[in-house]
């Protein structure tokens, strides 16, 4: 299985697939390289005519399976022959689309993901057979892409898809952190330039897009999710304190710094002592290799696909690659941030020290939003209350008109936060949810612990099922809580539903089984069934709004 590179066969090279038409039957044979086995369980055989989907396996004979493992498994080559009339008596005639699904793994222990393959089945014309377009998620499709071998087409792909991300939830909280560094390191407004301020989002910016590269090149080949491993409440409790701890140096009270002897040899060692002030940038690139894996955990469909590369075929210099190309295209407006701050930092006097307040607030809020993962809703509103409350008491006492304005908006944002906690809303977005309008409800889900929990629910289901994978700590989870499943017609379209929920903020052994099984590497995820079929076609990995929800989903139902 393994070359002398240690890099694992394609799954093109791992299964080689012929479909063909005879007389009488749709014939599918499988070949498979020696180092390489299928499940016997994971063979499914079904036919999709119009929007119904009928499973076929239990009606078609196969070649009788080898034990592996105490697992029942198939080597070399066999043959799955559906007879045509088979397909004309279910679907009373008419046109179709024959699908045959499979998983297999190595002999060495990598487990490829679910493949399917399918054939148009003509009913006008029975002796020809036309091979379909494989159905494949967003995140195959992007897969496929990085398989394609075209480099240079890969790298500008994962570029513009990093652009992409960089306006959603993924990049947002590291604008503030970034904008208070520079100002930290302005010496008063004196020290900083268009160019320094530049410089210091380039370490930023490379340091942040190591860490996703090195945490989703971990997660493609061992699949262990590195950024969700950090997401429990001690990493949380003590990465939320450093903000807090940065905000009231930035508010005056001390000054945050490593002993001079320490500072000088980190500087050296570093080669980036800057001739201006001093400051070495070790700091900065900390931050933002933290950041990427602490602040903005992400797992959003290009990075499902590169990591289904990776992890399929062990090419961990191409996945990584595009990896890192892709954070670069996130932090690319990082980098006008940086310039522009530090272009338009304020001349040193006492406007700085305000500006500096300024940060050390938005450093607080930061704090919060990290906390607010792993604390109860109403308590953190409290927080944003106080925050808010606090800041425009502050402002106040400073006397002059735009301050009284900024802080009367300040004190009314407090207000509200309050009410929110006394009408007990829910979204962080929307204090007063409760308020006005009618009260959003929210979609019931049914929590799902184990594979084997599943397996007896899709098992004893007539009825379509929706699967997510949720925690409390992934942003685009509660995006497409508040947002997606309070929609009314994603209500209504999934009223027949029985919808299923996997927690996986504890990232348990029993949550990662169940991410392995769908070839998830962390939420949100979302898996359909209809008929007890699994419809791979339409899995959603990261966030929808509720229009592209339906539009996805309304392939199927």
């Amino acid at each position: 299985m393994l070359n002398a590179g240690n890099s694992f066969l394609m799954p093109d090279q791992a299964f080689k697939t012929n479909i063909e038409t005879t007389k009488e039957n749709v014939e599918f044979t499988l070949t498979l390289d020696e180092s390489i086995y299928i499940y016997d369980e994971q063979l499914e055989i079904s036919i999709a005519y119009g929007k119904e989907s009928t499973e076929i396996t239990d009606k078609l004979v196969f070649p009788i399976p080898e034990i592996y493992h105490e697992t029942n498994v198939h080597f070399g080559t066999l043959t799955i022959k559906v007879p045509k009339i088979l397909i004309q008596q279910i679907t009373n005639n008419s046109d179709a689309v024959v699908e045959f699904n499979f998983q297999g793994c190595s002999k060495a222990g990598l487990c490829y993901q679910p493949m399917t393959k399918t054939i148009e089945y003509k009913s006008e014309k029975i002796a020809v057979a036309q091979p379909a377009k494989e159905k494949k998620s967003e995140s195959g499709t992007i897969a496929d892409t990085l398989a394609s071998g075209d480099v240079a087409l890969i790298l500008i792909t994962f570029f513009g898809f990093g652009l992409l991300l960089a306006l959603t939830p993924c990049v947002f909280p590291m604008i503030p952190i970034l904008s208070s560094i520079i100002v930290s390191h302005s010496g008063g407004g004196k020290d900083m330039t268009a160019k320094r301020g530049l410089y210091l989002s380039i370490i930023y910016v490379l340091a942040m897009s190591v860490a996703y590269t090195i945490a989703g090149v971990i997660a493609g080949l061992f699949g262990a999710n590195l950024q969700a491993a950090l997401q429990n409440p001690i990493v949380l409790v003590i990465f939320s304190g450093v903000f807090v701890a940065l905000a009231f140096s930035m508010f005056g009270y001390y000054e945050l710094s490593l002993p001079s002897t320490w500072q000088t040899k980190i500087d050296k060692l570093t080669l980036k002592e800057d001739e201006e002030s001093g400051h070495g940038v070790l700091g900065v690139a900390i931050m933002g290799f933290l950041s990427a894996l602490i602040v903005g955990p992400c797992v959003a469909p290009p990075l499902a696909g590169a990591l289904v590369y990776i992890g399929g075929t062990g090419d961990a210099l191409l996945g990584g690659a595009a990896l890192f190309v892709m954070s670069i295209g996130m932090g690319l407006p990082l980098l006008l941030v940086g310039a522009g701050a530090g272009k338009y930092m304020p001349k040193p006097g006492g406007w700085m020290d305000n500006v500096s307040k300024v940060f050390g607030v938005v450093m607080l809020g930061v704090a919060i939003w990290m906390l607010e993962r792993i604390i109860p809703i109403g308590f953190t509103f409290i927080l944003w209350s106080l925050l808010f409350f606090g800041s425009g008491l502050y402002l106040f006492r400073l006397g002059n008109y735009i301050s009284k304005v900024i802080a009367s908006l300040l004190l009314i944002i407090g207000i509200i936060f309050g009410i929110g906690v006394a009408t007990k809303a829910t979204n962080i977005l929307d204090p007063l949810e409760n308020v006005f309008g009618d009260k959003k409800t929210h979609l019931e889900f049914k929590r799902v612990h184990t594979v084997k929990e599943l397996d007896d629910i899709i098992s004893n289901s007539t009825k379509p099922i929706m699967l997510d994978f949720y925690a409390d700590w992934c942003i685009s989870c509660k995006e497409l809580e508040h947002n997606t499943f309070s929609n009314k017609e994603v209500q209504n379209k999934l009223k027949d539903f029985i919808l299923l929920q996997v927690d996986t903020t504890a990232n348990s052994d029993d949550d990662k089984a169940l991410l392995k099984r769908f070839n998830l590497f962390g939420p949100p995820g979302i898996i359909f069934w209809k008929n007890k079929k699994e419809l791979k076609n339409i899995t959603i990995i990261g966030y929808k709004d509720p229009k592209e929800f339906l539009n996805i989903i309304g392939k199927e139902f």
